[in-house]
């Protein structure tokens, strides 16, 4: 299937509904948090209905817990299912982890061993989700803080290997391999370089902020994205061409026109490289 491309679009969050509407910014398309709409009724979805009528949207969930033990929640699948009936997303994504164990939602997004045993579980799981909701999904990596004694491979050749058995894709999130690379000691770059170019689907960019100690970065989206990460994303941008590309704000979320102003920084870093490779692709 040939990847789509949607240009440069925010997550969508409640505190710019009504300027959204009023002002039809030039955004390309909006991220919802699937959980955040996974209800029958109520004022949520009056405005997303009326969002959808002006741009794409695509799904992005914090539930499906796709690593657990736990057997598969179906009846969270059916809900999500009636939402992607209800939105028609051009895709939609969830992370590579697990969030659940015994019953108990933890409520956090907590890391897999990279291992064989772990591919072919966590593969599993997808295809049978993938059957279920009648298309492919796009697993995002994490930033983590805590490694296993059982990996055998690195979080790159884990993702790949996961998304090539299932034949699913990849939403790389550019802050979190940089979170992650300086909170293990990998290389950034090696990761941007180990992922196949026909799986990655969607970017997100983000911010961090650093703990007490100052020696570990957290995934906190609640700032802008720092310098370190647009380097990265320049990179990945070049090696993956054209991917829809995102910015991700949770908290201490700024007035609209401050992540417009973030989000055409991400455009005047990739564009020109597109625009070459475009170029260059047909002379």
């Amino acid at each position: 299937m040939e990847r789509p491309y949607l240009g440069f679009g925010l997550g969508l969050r409640k505190e710019h509904y009504q300027e959204v509407l009023d002002q039809l910014p030039p955004v390309g398309w909006f991220e919802i948090i699937s959980e955040n709409y996974m209800v029958e009724g109520g004022r949520p979805l009056h405005w997303l209905e009326r969002i959808r009528e002006h741009y794409p949207l695509v799904m992005h969930g914090v539930s499906l817990s796709i690593g657990s033990s736990d057997p598969l929640d179906f009846d969270y699948l059916r809900g999500l299912k009636a939402l992607i009936e209800r939105v028609e997303p051009r895709w939609v994504s969830d992370h590579l982890c697990w969030t659940s164990l015994g019953g108990h939602n933890f409520h956090d997004l907590l890391p897999l061993p990279y291992s064989d045993e772990a591919v072919a579980h966590v593969a599993s799981r997808v295809r049978q989700v993938q059957d279920f909701l009648g298309r492919r999904i796009l697993l995002e990596n994490l930033s983590s803080y805590v490694t296993f004694h059982d990996s055998a491979m690195s979080e790159w050749e884990f993702l790949t290997a996961v998304c090539e058995e299932a034949d699913c894709l990849v939403l790389l999130d550019v802050n979190n391999i940089f979170v992650s690379a300086v909170n293990h000691g990998f290389d950034p770059h090696d990761y941007v370089e180990g992922v196949p170019v026909e799986r990655v689907w969607q970017f997100h960019l983000a911010g961090h902020t650093t703990n007490a100690s100052g020696k570990i970065l957290i995934d906190t989206h609640d700032q802008p994205v720092r310098d370190e990460v647009w380097a990265l994303y320049r990179e990945a941008a070049r090696r993956f061409g054209p991917v829809s590309t995102m910015i991700e704000r949770d908290d201490n979320i700024p007035p609209l026109a401050e992540l417009l102003e973030e989000l055409d920084q991400a455009r005047r870093l990739a564009e020109p490289l597109w625009e070459k490779q475009r170029a260059h692709a047909t002379a």
